[in-house]
């Protein structure tokens, strides 16, 4: 990794909704990156955003579009627009990172992927959650054979739904979100960068309540129509001969189910939270039993090995804008995120045709981060 100082880059932030304060409170904090202006369709929502995080210019989406001086684009609009939103920044000559999922549509996707090959261009996209020192400190577990060989993966996101504490989550329940397309990205990211390419997919789905009552805020009591499953869960056979189980629930009570659990023929290892950066419920630590013992003394603590084990959002994109200068793959690749997408639609086909559907696209395991990383290419 080069550890010379790199040309700035300017960032322009479409999409002032709540997550675009992580992003803009954490990208300047990496060497050489600058958040110059931020967009939204509401200029006033922009404004406020702009004032608060002292950035220079509050714009509408076509004005920050126009700029020259803006080198990326970090587009955090509603899914629906992701697509349309991304295309608009590359055919602007921006490099451009989206919020998950990538697209709702895989051909949309596709056009997006083809569009910045064809005008040298990187697109990256969310979750980078599996760059945090959790996660990479899992796949360095995992990699120096901890568990020997992998023979399972589990994954399990499961709670009552957003209805009962968004102030709008009408969307939600729509094409293109469920519990799937919302939260799936995570899990689904976090078995790629830890096992490989997924190959085929079994899945069963359902609809466990037709409609959702809004449980805060303005809009309490209404009444919202579901249409998209609300509890999915899958089988997923990986390339490297794994096969592991997704499920993806707004309709249960949560229990005691680790939320990914990776076992192999010599040890296990229970895995963080996959929206998170740190360890295991708030600990510096990951745990891991081998096969000498099958008591609660044969867990293993072992602290996190790897940077960023704090609120790091962003730096998937960081990651990105430095591999453009360095000519390198980077991380939170478009090409990832097409990767899940595409196991997420097959998901759905697969529930819908009650039988195996394969996946076309395949995906390298995203490089661990150096573990000097923050030194050499990251926070100041």
């Amino acid at each position: 990794m080069n550890n010379h100082a790199l040309k700035q880059t300017n960032i322009g932030i479409i999409g002032c909704g709540n997550i675009s304060g992580s992003y803009v409170k954490n990208l300047p904090t990496f060497r050489d990156l600058n958040v110059l202006a931020v967009a939204d369709l509401d200029l006033e929502r922009a404004k406020a955003k702009a004032q608060e995080y002292n950035v220079a210019h509050a714009l509408s989406p076509d004005e920050l579009l126009k700029r020259d001086d803006i080198d990326a684009v970090l587009n955090i609009t509603i899914p629906v627009a992701h697509a349309d939103v991304a295309m608009q920044a590359l055919n602007a000559g921006k490099h451009v990172y989206n919020e998950k999922p990538l697209a709702v549509e895989l051909k949309d996707a596709k056009a997006m992927l083809d569009l910045a090959k064809s005008k040298g261009l990187r697109v990256g996209c969310a979750p980078d959650t599996f760059l945090g020192a959790g996660l990479q400190t899992s796949r360095e577990l995992l990699d120096v054979g901890k568990v020997g060989q992998p023979v399972h993966i589990t994954g399990f996101m499961a709670y009552t739904g957003p209805d009962k504490w968004h102030p709008d989550p009408d969307f939600f329940f729509k094409h293109g979100a469920g519990p799937l397309f919302d939260m799936g990205p995570y899990y689904l990211t976090t078995f790629v960068m830890l096992l490989g390419s997924v190959k085929r997919v079994l899945a069963s789905a359902k609809t466990t309540f037709a409609e959702r009552e809004v449980g805060s805020g303005p809009k309490q009591g209404q009444k919202i129509k579901v249409e998209t499953p609300t509890h999915i869960v899958s089988m997923l056979e990986f390339e490297n001969g794994a096969i592991g189980n997704l499920t993806t629930s707004f309709d249960m009570v949560p229990g005691t189910s680790p939320n990914i659990e990776v076992h192999g023929t010599k040890g296990v290892i229970t895995v963080p939270d996959p929206n998170t950066f740190g360890g295991l419920a708030g600990k510096d630590v990951m745990r891991w039993r081998d096969d000498t013992g099958w008591g609660p003394e044969s867990w293993h603590e072992e602290a996190m090995s790897r940077p960023f084990a704090e609120n790091s959002r962003g730096i998937g994109l960081a990651d990105m804008l430095y591999a453009a200068q360095e000519n390198r793959p980077h991380r939170a690749s478009g090409d990832l995120a097409y990767h899940v997408l595409e196991i997420m639609h097959k998901t759905l086909e697969s529930a819908r045709a009650e039988r195996p559907v394969n996946i076309e696209s395949r995906v390298e395991r995203p490089a661990l981060l150096e573990a000097d990383y923050a030194i050499g290419m990251g926070k100041q």
